[in-house]
C-alpha cells in the first residue's frame, strides 16, 4: 500500500498542483497580518514556519479560501479562491490543529462518511471507500468506535482520513503535531511521508519539515526566506533567536531572508 501511494505521489508531483500568490496582504480589523505576498508553490511537500503571530497560519487557511485575502489573488490551479471557494476546497483538504474540530459524528467510519455526503456515490461505494481509507490509516478496527475514545494521534489520523476520503489534490496541515506525543508523532509523520498529495505544512516541529521539499519562513507577515528545509531553518533558528518580534509587515525582510523559489519581494468539511 504505501509503494503504491509513493507512486501515486511521483504522478501528483509530476501533475504540479500550482498554488499561486499574487500581491497578497490581509488585515484584521487595524492590524495587518500579512503583506505582499507573492508565491508559485507546486512541490510535493512545503512546510510553513515562522515564530506565533508571524502570519503563517492565515497563509495557510488562505489556500483553500478558510481566510480570502484583503488584497491580491490566491488561486489554487487558476481557480480564485474568493469566487470558486466550492471548487477550491474540493481540490484542497485542510486539517486543523485540534482534530476535535473537525470530527464531527459519534462513531469513527460515521464520521469518514460524513465527508462523501455529497460525493453522489452510492451507499455501497461510500461503505467500499470508508472501509479503505480506514485501512489504509490503521483505524479499520475501530470503524465502529466513539470518536471521543480513540487516543490524541488517532484522532489526527481520524481527521487526516476524513479530507483524504474524497481525494483532494492538496492538503493543509496547520500545525498537525502540537498536541501529540512522540510515538503519534512519528505516526503522523510517517503518515505525511507517504501520501500521494501535494502536502503544505503549517508546524512548529521543525523535524517535521526537515526532509520536505521546500521551507517557507513567514515573519512579521512577510516571506523572509523560502528556501531547501536546510537553509531555511538555518535561517529560521536566527530569526528565532535574535530577533524579539516580528520584522512588521512595514519593514524589510527579517534577517536570513533569501530569495528562493518563488519567494516574493518582500471544520473545513462543508455543509
Amino acid at each position: 500500500m504505501a509503494g503504491a501511494r509513493v507512486t501515486r505521489a511521483r504522478e501528483a508531483e509530476h501533475r504540479g498542483t500550482e498554488i499561486r500568490f499574487d500581491g497578497v496582504s490581509h488585515s484584521y480589523g487595524d492590524r495587518t497580518v500579512l503583506a505582499d505576498i507573492d508565491l508559485v508553490l507546486s512541490e510535493r511537500r512545503i512546510g510553513i514556519i515562522g515564530v506565533n503571530g508571524g502570519g503563517k497560519s492565515t497563509l495557510a487557511r488562505m489556500i483553500n479560501g478558510l481566510v480570502v485575502p484583503s488584497s491580491g489573488t490566491v488561486t489554487v490551479d487558476g481557480l480564485d479562491t474568493r469566487r470558486k471557494g466550492s471548487q477550491v476546497r474540493r481540490r484542497v483538504g485542510f486539517c486543523f490543529t485540534d482534530p476535535d474540530t473537525q470530527i464531527v459524528m459519534p462513531t469513527v467510519a460515521e464520521d469518514v462518511d460524513f465527508s462523501l455526503r455529497r460525493s453522489g456515490l452510492s451507499r455501497e461505494d461510500r461503505r467500499r471507500r470508508v472501509e479503505q481509507v480506514l485501512a489504509t490509516y490503521n483505524l479499520a478496527d475501530h470503524a465502529d468506535h466513539p470518536c471521543h475514545l480513540l487516543s490524541g494521534g488517532q484522532k489526527q489520523l481520524l481527521a487526516l482520513a476524513a479530507v483524504l476520503v474524497i481525494e483532494p489534490l492538496v492538503i493543509v496541515a496547520d500545525e498537525p503535531t502540537t498536541l501529540l506525543d512522540l510515538r503519534n508523532r512519528a505516526l503522523v509523520s510517517e503518515t505525511f511521508a507517504g501520501l500521494a498529495q501535494q502536502l503544505v505544512v503549517v508546524t512548529h516541529d521543525l523535524d517535521l519539515v526537515a526532509d520536505f521539499d521546500r521551507v517557507l519562513v513567514v515573519d512579521g507577515g512577510r516571506v523572509v526566506i523560502d528556501d531547501a528545509p536546510a537553509a531555511a531553518l538555518s535561517g529560521y533558528r536566527r530569526i528565532a533567536l535574535h530577533s524579539g518580534s516580528g520584522a512588521g509587515p512595514g519593514s524589510g525582510a527579517g534577517p536570513g531572508s533569501g530569495a528562493g523559489p518563488g519567494s516574493g519581494a518582500g471544520s473545513d468539511r462543508e455543509t
